[in-house]
């Protein structure tokens, strides 16, 4: 089997792999664009396995006119970058020992030993610069049934890095077929090594879930990282339930993933997942516009929250959608309340100009945002 793509012929990805197999070297495609381009979809990433070293690796990339960065030496990784595009470029490895996230690595000459140290099956393919696949380790056929599995034994691929966790459901939410359920093995390791997702950082954990969340359907996978205990060890008090119908409702709208996890419920999730300033104040517009009319919630705190609080509501209640919900949020986010508090003053002032303000603008927003100003002004003259 080959594999065939515009990014295999850019020609940074062409003059790199040339040089080292010039260099009497390995120059192998692996992971997600080898994976990727097997499924046809997007490849973003290209990464290089080879069986040069480090310093093999930086002087065959200097000797071609490239630019090598030392990103990751001690791990095995220089990032080539050739003509406009970066390439990580990895020694084959093998782990020596891990402590439950990082690895001691020793460099390697076998693929079969650079294979055995990934995660899943459907990640440990390779493949040549003319496209031919390697397949060290029966990987292929769980890729085209869309079945993650983990490399050999599930339990210990987990104790050597315990945010394959995450990744596991992760990846069933972008590439597994979730009418053929998950593999059975690996829920059961699962479930059994939920005290190591302690000794993760929030910030891995939140640029998992967000990942996750993000995949077209990730229902199905949250449900699973329910019912094995990990969903609640990561953010407890969370219910997946009310996912599932508002992938449902989501239909022709633009997926957030912060939605998502609103839906979830559960106490702020800013610390655990440690949320940017941005992501944790647009979940705070999000749960305040739950607690309003949908009209209000749109004037106040704009469309998008608004939008999102519509559907959590309807997802987690199981009611429908309000008929003319879009446009009724729409206009009134537009709307601009048509009095100030000049227009009152000096007659009013203080606590009575605030109180009259507020009035005003109730009856502004249960008129539909339709009184203008000479009729909000109208019992003020």
């Amino acid at each position: 089997m080959r594999i065939a793509g515009d990014w295999m012929d850019h020609p940074g990805t062409r003059a790199l792999c040339a040089a080292l197999e010039q260099g009497g070297h390995q120059a192998l495609f692996v992971g997600g664009c080898v994976r990727n381009a097997l499924l046809a979809a997007p490849v973003a990433d290209v990464d290089i396995a080879t069986d040069a070293t480090p310093d093999q690796v930086t002087d065959l990339a200097n000797d071609a006119g490239l630019r090598a960065v030392p990103t990751g030496v001690a791990h095995g990784t220089v990032t080539v970058v050739a003509m406009g595009r970066a390439h990580e470029v990895t020694t084959f490895r093998r782990d020596i020992a891990t402590d439950g996230r990082h690895a001691t690595v020793a460099f390697s000459a076998r693929i079969e030993d650079d294979a055995g140290r990934r995660d899943f099956t459907m990640n440990a393919l390779y493949a040549r610069p003319d496209g031919t696949v390697i397949d060290p380790l029966g990987g292929l056929p769980d890729l085209l049934a869309r079945q993650v599995r983990f490399v050999g034994d599930a339990r210990a691929r987990i104790t050597e890095d315990r945010l394959r966790i995450l990744r596991f459901f992760r990846f069933h939410a972008w590439y597994g077929d979730p009418a053929a359920g998950m593999d059975p093995e690996a829920l059961a390791a699962i479930a059994s090594q939920q005290d190591g997702l302690d000794r993760l950082s929030r910030e891995r954990i939140g640029h998992e879930m967000r990942k996750l969340l993000c995949a077209p359907d990730p229902a199905p996978a949250t449900a699973a990282m329910q019912a094995t205990g990990t969903l609640a060890r990561l953010l407890p008090g969370t219910d997946a339930r009310a996912l599932a119908p508002l992938v449902h409702l989501e239909a022709g709208v633009p997926v957030r993933w912060l939605r998502r996890l609103a839906v979830l419920g559960g106490p702020d999730p800013a610390d655990a997942l440690r949320l940017s300033r941005a992501e944790a104040a647009a979940l705070r517009h999000l749960r305040a516009a739950l607690g309003l009319p949908l009209a209000e919630a749109a004037w106040r705190l704009g469309a998008e929250a608004a939008t999102d609080a519509a559907l959590v509501t309807a997802a987690s209640s199981g009611a429908p959608l309000p008929d003319g919900w879009q446009p009724a949020i729409a206009t009134a986010a537009a709307a601009r309340f048509p009095v100030t508090a000049a227009d009152l003053m000096p007659t009013l002032r203080g606590a009575a100009l605030g109180a009259a303000l507020k009035e005003m603008e109730r009856r502004w927003i249960a008129s539909g945002f339709a009184l203008d100003r000479a009729a909000l002004l109208a019992d003020h003259r």
